[in-house]
């Protein structure tokens, strides 16, 4: 990745994904795909900056009932906003991931939080790669992304780790980019959010004190395990990563060109 000369404040987690090594050795284009978590929580000190990178269209990946829950997306710029929810509605943990985030009510998740483990979330990496809405979702963002007149792109869930990371490998791969570097890329939000999951840890444990927060603490992270969930559920069903962006996705050779001639220098 680039070294990107913005940040902001509410949405540490928002990065360029411009400067890594694509296909023939180009790279990605900075400035024109951008991840972040929802954009409810940015501080008027981010609205200019926002507004700076020039965004066509905001690509927002959560369900309704998270959407309805979290404060509005602040939006300078009047981009185009595009939702194509990445939801499953038999599955709290995408409402709770939200009420974690955004310090809500956790009495209800009680179970939940028991299961919090690394093997719950491998399993809704593994359901990112099947699920019917996971993929009309994630495919719809890829053809978004393949339209010149969509860029600069930005795309986000709630906490901008888990469905944003797994699009901006699906993104990444189709560009070209090298494996290794597509993980080094995912594993960042770790490192972008260590300060913001201790804030976040802290306050769930004086809000509930029975609450082990160590069983909470793999909800708010990435790691290299929840994406190899998602690979293995790649060789799995599909065979190959291509044939999952092919017949899992219907990534096109025609959209695999238009994404490497539009986000490739």
């Amino acid at each position: 990745m680039v070294g990107q000369d913005w940040e902001l404040l509410g949405s540490p987690n928002a990065r360029d994904l411009g400067g890594l090594v694509g296909a023939g050795g180009r790279r990605v284009r900075a400035g024109r795909l951008i991840r972040s978590a929802a954009l409810g929580r940015l501080v008027d000190e981010d609205l200019p900056v926002f507004d700076r990178l020039g965004v066509a269209c905001v690509v927002d990946l959560r369900g309704g009932p998270e959407i309805e829950v979290a404060p509005a997306d602040r939006l300078p710029g009047d981009p185009r906003v595009v939702h194509l929810p990445v939801y499953d509605p038999t599955h709290p943990l995408f409402t709770y991931v939200s009420a974690l985030v955004l310090g809500h009510d956790l009495s209800g998740y009680g179970g939940l939080a028991r299961e919090g483990t690394p093997a719950a979330m491998a399993a809704i990496y593994r359901w990112f790669v099947t699920g019917e809405s996971a993929r009309a979702g994630f495919a719809g963002a890829v053809r978004l992304a393949a339209e010149s007149p969509n860029l600069p792109l930005l795309f986000h869930c709630s906490a901008g780790k888990d469905r944003t990371g797994w699009l901006a490998v699906v993104l990444l791969t189709v560009l070209g980019v090298d494996a290794e570097a597509v993980r080094a890329e995912y594993l960042l939000t770790n490192e972008r959010t260590a300060s913001l999951q201790e804030v976040l840890l802290e306050a769930m444990g004086r809000r509930h004190p029975g609450l082990d927060v160590e069983v909470v603490r793999p909800v708010l992270q990435v790691r290299p395990e929840y994406l190899d969930a998602a690979y293995d559920e790649v060789a799995r069903v599909y065979g190959s990563f291509d044939r999952y962006l092919r017949d899992g996705l219907g990534v096109t050779a025609e959209v695999r060109a238009a994404l490497r001639e539009n986000l490739l220098a």
